[in-house]
């Protein structure tokens, strides 16, 4: 007989394990649900900061992901302000455990550039202070590693300049990551820079930092050379009005900012002389005056003669050239040998207005043209008589900023229209329709006597090979105390290149050139720069030298007498 024994409570046991699993599920989905959920809340909310509340200019969540102050890079692109996040290195001289003055030692050793003195005074102080802004990596890890407890590390807001000095005057500077700008870009464009809605895209401007340190480099070996108490100039886009480069000399670092208070512009090395320093600038304006008596019907013939036998003499004042020919002389020549004479009585024959007229359609009597707030206006003569029309035509008696000659230049040979200067990057529907202040005839022709100047004047040492320079020296006495100073100069030396299709505007300035062997006219102070400027930056700019190109003045050439030039 077979006896069948039946385990007790085993289909319970299984319908257990089953019901646990079902829980288990359960409870596992509904975390998923609430997963799900939570993610879709969080995605939607971002969506709707970045859809709604960023397009309405807030300043909202998504402003935590870009800078405080947006970039600024060069016309390639290469960064030439950034903000980030800094470190600094600060000191509660309460929680201090060691000896200060040994610390302050061991300071001084990983910041040679502070005295151990200036240490030991912030670390004994009643309260907390910076030990140092701005520090590197390397230089919070050796500091950390002293072990003291009263020295803390913030991490900060900071602008930061990574070319250093390199266009320092036309980029300013902004104290902070997030306050507004001091000068130059910085403050011209502080809207643009702090846009909420704009700032995470780079500010483009039309600088290019290649052309911009060869400008540099080039002023600052010449003043060296010439014992200069400064030097500038500035590259400008002949055909847009863009500001390639433009520099002044002394410059400064906009990462490292000290106290100028007080100083005067011509004293502080923040002052930017291409566009706040005014200058008669001599002889550079001959080509602007000739061409306005051109336009005027005036000077009809280039072979039209002029007595500069003689000193002109006119209410009490005496017209003189510093290298008399003793003849009389042609419109090339006068231009070529750099008259006064002539050009003054070119200036007397035409008569006040055309001038005036012309000066002023050069905004001669405005502010620099450029958006910087730091920037002069010209000093217009208070009267305009007979003998303020013959000074002024060669450059005496008024003054204007170097910016504002170098956009009268690009008038000049750009076919006749003057266009403001900017230092924005402008696309080809940016570039501003200008006005005409010159005829195309007579804009022309002053591309081919500037030209002469150059190849044959006292433009000479300024012809870099193969670049068909053309241009006009000015050397123009300061004024002080009422009078002229024979002994301080300014020179000048205004450009443009390729002549047969000038595409750059290209001005150079030495204040108070020694020189050499006592040559201290702008034939051996400025124009050598510029033509070393134009052979270094031409092929970066896409102008290549071609020597079997050059501007026709074949019909101009057999009206120079032939005297040899002697500034």
């Amino acid at each position: 007989m077979a006896t069948i024994i039946v385990q007790p409570g085993g289909p319970r046991a299984n319908k257990q394990r089953v019901n646990l699993t079902a829980i288990a599920h359960n409870r596992l989905m509904l975390l998923l649900i609430l997963f799900l959920a939570i993610t879709t809340v969080l995605i939607g909310r971002l969506l709707w900061v970045g859809i709604f509340a960023h397009g309405a200019g807030g300043d909202g969540s998504l402003g935590a992901f870009v800078p405080a102050r947006a970039d600024i890079v060069d016309r390639n692109g290469v960064p030439l302000a950034r903000t980030m996040d800094a470190y600094s290195i600060a000191v509660r001289p309460s929680k201090l455990i060691g000896d200060p003055t040994e610390l302050a030692r061991k300071l001084n050793e990983i910041f040679p550039d502070e005295s151990e003195a200036a240490f030991r005074k912030k670390l004994t102080g009643r309260g907390w202070a910076y030990l140092r802004r701005r520090a590197l990596p390397e230089q919070v890890a050796a500091v950390n590693a002293l072990g003291e407890i009263g020295i803390e590390f913030p991490r900060e807001k900071e602008r930061l300049y990574p070319q250093r000095t390199l266009a320092a005057h036309v980029l300013g500077f902004a104290p902070n990551g997030e306050g507004a700008g001091g000068m130059g870009v910085e403050a011209a464009f502080n809207d643009r820079l702090t846009d909420a809605a704009q700032r995470s895209k780079p500010f483009a401007l039309s600088i290019d930092s290649r052309v911009q340190g060869a400008l540099e480099s080039e002023l600052y070996a010449q003043l060296v050379q010439t014992r200069a108490k400064g030097a500038g100039g500035i590259i400008l886009d002949a055909n847009t009005g863009e500001i390639i480069a433009m520099a002044s000399i002394p410059v400064f670092d906009p990462n490292k900012l000290q106290n100028y208070a007080g100083k005067r512009c011509s004293e502080s090395p923040l002052c930017n002389h291409m566009v706040q320093a005014r200058y008669e600038l001599g002889s550079a304006f001959k080509p602007l005056s000739i061409a306005a008596a051109m336009d005027a019907g005036v000077v009809t013939s280039m072979s039209k003669r002029y007595d500069a036998t003689a000193p002109l003499a006119v209410a009490g004042f005496r017209i003189k050239d510093d290298h008399s020919l003793g003849r009389w002389l042609n419109v090339p020549e006068i231009l070529v040998h750099s008259s006064n004479i002539g050009t003054a009585r070119i200036a007397d024959e035409m008569g006040a207005e055309p001038l005036q007229k012309l000066f002023r359609s050069l905004d001669f009597d405005q502010r620099a043209p450029i958006e910087f707030n730091e920037r002069a206006a010209g000093l217009w003569p208070s009267s305009w008589g007979r003998i303020t029309s013959m000074t002024t035509s060669y450059g005496h008696g008024i003054a204007v900023t170097p910016l504002h000659l170098a956009a009268a230049y690009a008038a000049l040979v750009n076919g006749g229209i003057w266009r403001p200067t900017t230092v924005r990057k402008l696309g080809p529907d940016d570039v501003p329709e200008g006005r005409r202040v010159f005829s195309a005839a007579t804009s022309a022709r002053m591309r081919q006597l500037l030209r002469m100047i150059v190849s044959a004047g006292t433009g000479r040492s300024a012809d870099a090979k193969g670049f068909r320079v053309g241009g006009k020296t000015g050397s123009a006495e300061k004024p002080q105390e009422g009078r002229y100073n024979k002994t301080s100069l300014v020179t000048t030396f205004a450009s443009a290149f390729p002549m047969d299709n000038p595409r750059y505007v290209v001005v150079a300035i030495m204040d108070e050139a020694t020189g050499q062997y006592g040559l201290r006219t702008a034939a051996w102070t400025a124009a050598p720069v510029v033509k070393r400027v134009i052979e270094r930056t031409g092929p970066m700019l896409g102008v290549m030298p071609d020597e079997r190109r050059d501007v026709d003045i074949s019909d101009l050439m057999p009206l120079l007498h032939g005297d040899k030039e002697k500034e």
